[in-house]
């Protein structure tokens, strides 16, 4: 999968950003530069299954074995100490991220129910795009027998491009599904 879509982004993306922004050089076309996956779970500091249960979902999605994040500072009225794990996140690069963007975008964000397409106004004004994600079990990773908590996620696209348009239109070349 991974070979394809980068094989895809070689060959089609290239040219036809190239042709679109008038680049003058092959540098200058943006790149997918990483995708973080991260997964907020402040019940975790209850309940150190949930945070299991959460690691194992996110490696099973990835490919990728997660880091904990804790929290940086106490704050009193959440019961939440410095240092306590509070979620989990992915940083992925190279074929792994390709291969997931594959998956997300052709076979997990179709099952979504009553799916339009997602939205283009999750940019962040530097190329960077945002979507979070309801439940993990559209990934055809995740047993639904096996699911003890539905968990949401947040999928970041780090691009190299200076503007939303060219991020917009890298992502959309891609196979990204973006709403009409």
């Amino acid at each position: 999968m991974a070979a394809r879509l980068k094989e895809i982004y070689k060959n089609e993306v290239f040219k036809s950003m190239m042709e679109r922004f008038k680049y003058k050089n092959v540098m200058e076309v943006p790149k997918l530069e990483k995708i973080t996956v991260n997964m907020g779970l402040g019940e975790a500091k209850d309940n150190a299954k949930i945070m299991e249960s959460a690691i194992e979902e996110i490696a099973l999605i990835t490919g990728q074995r997660p880091v904990i994040t804790r929290a940086k500072k106490s704050i009193a009225n959440f019961k939440l100490r410095d240092g306590m794990p509070i979620g989990a996140k992915v940083t992925l690069r190279g074929d792994k991220m390709y291969n997931f963007a594959d998956k997300l975008f052709n076979i997990a964000l179709p099952k979504v129910r009553d799916f339009k397409g997602v939205s283009r106004n999750s940019f962040d004004g530097r190329g960077n795009y945002s979507l979070g994600l309801k439940e993990q079990l559209i990934f055809p990773e995740i047993n639904y027998d096996k699911v003890d908590m539905i968990k949401g996620m947040n999928i970041v696209f780090t691009t190299t491009a200076k503007t939303d348009e060219e991020a917009q239109a890298l992502l959309e070349l891609m196979g990204m599904p973006f709403a009409k």
